[in-house]
């Protein structure tokens, strides 16, 4: 499995989603730019000591992630998209792209995924936290592959 944050701008989410990503065994992929340095003692905090088991790999750019990880299958997680999280049926080498914490997704980057893009049901809120969307997606998509 593979978790892609394009653009982060907060620094613990990216901790507590590179923890997560230890957690689950699934790469983390960040797409520049990033809203703080890797260095920052907020993302080292919230991964606590994990950092060094982590599968990272680190893009320019989303079109940079394309061309290095040419991924077979690309889920873009938005709000409003076409079908929820719970219905897909997910496979080891997934790729799940979250956009940035205030901004969520470029919207080239959507029309390029249109068929793709899931969603989680929510009410009285625009929008869930960035780390706790990702947990959520990861471990229905994990629960699925029989936490292998």
């Amino acid at each position: 499995m593979h978790v892609v944050l394009v653009e982060p701008e907060i620094p613990a989410n990216t901790g507590n989603v590179a923890r997560l990503c230890v957690a689950t065994g699934s790469t983390l992929h960040l797409v520049r730019p990033l809203g703080f340095f890797l260095s920052d003692p907020k993302v080292q905090r919230a991964g606590l000591d994990y950092w060094k088991y982590l599968d990272l790999q680190v893009h320019d750019c989303f079109d940079d992630f394309l061309e290095s990880a040419n991924p077979h299958r690309v889920f873009l997680v938005e709000t409003g998209g076409l079908h929820l999280y719970s219905e897909v049926e997910y496979e080891p080498d997934d790729y799940l792209v979250f956009g940035s914490e205030t901004k969520g997704l470029n919207q080239n980057i959507i029309n390029n995924f249109q068929n793709n893009v899931i969603t989680l049901p929510q009410k009285n809120v625009r929008s869930l936290n960035l780390s706790n969307t990702v947990s959520i997606v990861v471990y229905e998509a994990w629960r699925q592959l029989g936490f292998i």
